[in-house]
């Protein structure tokens, strides 16, 4: 994310004085409530969705992600890098390239080899 556009969250934020509402808590619930409208947006179809109000709501989504960020003094590339290489790790290429089965069950194919 764009410096200005995490200065104009914060300063939004602030503007409002909302810092005494952003516990983890808090915003992990109002993270998973937006997800939940982002969800909606496809609820009767796959296909057959307003792009706008995704838009509107996947920006929720980020915004409250990226207070939680803040509150909790992370950094969005170290915890990103962080669970890509656990990712990489269980899902490796050559096991997982066209598949959508679970790390556990991956697990399994490559003992069987």
């Amino acid at each position: 994310m764009k410096q200005e556009t995490i200065d104009r969250i914060r300063k939004f934020t602030s503007d409002r004085e909302w810092e005494q509402y952003h516990t983890p808590a808090n915003l992990a619930k109002s993270i998973s409530i937006e997800a939940g409208e982002l969800l909606e947006c496809f609820q009767w179809s796959d296909t057959d969705f307003d792009i706008d109000h995704v838009k509107e709501e996947l920006a929720d989504v980020m915004v409250y992600c990226r207070n939680m960020l803040d509150e909790l003094g992370l950094d969005e590339d170290d915890i990103i890098n962080s669970k890509m290489d656990k990712n990489e790790a269980k899902y490796p290429v050559e096991l997982a390239k066209g598949s959508a089965e679970k790390y556990t069950e991956l697990k399994n194919k490559k003992k069987e080899r």
